[in-house]
């Protein structure tokens, strides 16, 4: 099974390729050549490193919020 996560770009490299995203408080560096058009705060569908997808702004909320009941879940 694979799973990709929410995650909102904080920044992109010098020439594009490389972004700095966050999702629940931790930071992670991806490649962004499946989503060459993706900007700083977009939000993007992260899977092995690589953005795969962006996201609408109401639809990365919405998988977020669902994505912390599950761990929240998981933590009690």
């Amino acid at each position: 099974m694979c799973l990709a996560a929410p995650s909102q770009i904080t920044h992109i490299e010098e020439g594009g390729f490389m972004a700095e995203v966050e999702s629940f408080g931790n930071k992670r560096r991806v490649a962004l050549i499946m989503v060459p058009t993706a900007k700083v705060g977009d939000y993007v569908l992260v899977h092995a490193g690589y953005a795969i997808q962006i996201l609408d702004e109401e639809e990365a909320k919405e998988s977020l919020r669902l994505w912390e009941e599950i761990l929240c879940s998981q933590n009690s």
